[in-house]
């Protein structure tokens, strides 16, 4: 996380939110030589967990069958380069402007039983969104489905806390930050309408 406190004001509801909104992240645990890393969607159904999968040889799959571990979950919000000219001072230097959130806790597996509830919970969750009737797991043959069941384990992130960097500009005068947020929309980045609004009405 970035160390200026002009980017760390957001809340713990604000980092759960952008978490629960995004349903993508990257899953961490410590390992040696290396730290283990897996990309992953999830949900969270309460305030205090996150609830994903894990393919069976996945190596975070196997390291939790010893047993619970740290983890953390990084979730990237919205980025993008901003140019030292939208500012309109000369002495202004190139930045990035972007969100991220980490939540950290406890990593363990979950009851075989608890795998259907959650599968359906996370389709459910990204079908929602979509402009069609959504897709359930009913569609799938039940043998095909229980094939694919035997090779993914449940898995949970039991939250102890969160932080954030929300870099969107605050430490320029405002002037600075909203001559930037009007042009970033143009530029080098991801979801960069989104960014270019969190700029204009940045965490207080």
């Amino acid at each position: 996380m970035h160390p200026n406190p002009a980017f760390r004001h957001a809340t713990r509801p604000q980092h759960l939110a952008l978490a629960r909104a995004r349903g993508f992240g990257t899953l961490s645990v410590s390992a040696e030589p290396f730290p283990l890393l897996s990309h992953v969607p999830f949900v969270m159904e309460t305030e205090d967990a996150v609830d994903l999968h894990l393919v069976r040889s996945n190596p975070i799959a196997r390291a939790l069958a010893a047993g619970p571990a740290a983890a953390a979950l990084a979730v990237q919000g919205p980025d993008g380069y901003v140019s030292p000219d939208w500012y309109g001072d000369p002495a202004q230097v190139p930045t990035w402007n972007y969100v991220a959130v980490h939540l950290r806790g406890r990593l363990s597996l979950r009851a075989p039983q608890t795998l259907r509830p959650h599968l359906e919970a996370l389709s459910a969750r990204f079908e929602e969104a979509l402009p069609k009737t959504p897709w359930t797991l009913s569609k799938v043959p039940e043998e095909t489905l229980a094939k694919l069941e035997r090779m993914i384990l449940p898995v949970r992130l039991d939250i102890e806390e969160t932080d954030g960097t929300w870099k969107l500009g605050q430490n320029k005068p405002e002037a600075m930050r909203l001559g930037a947020a009007a042009a970033v929309g143009g530029s080098i980045g991801a979801e960069l309408s989104a960014l270019a609004a969190l700029m204009r009405d940045p965490p207080a």
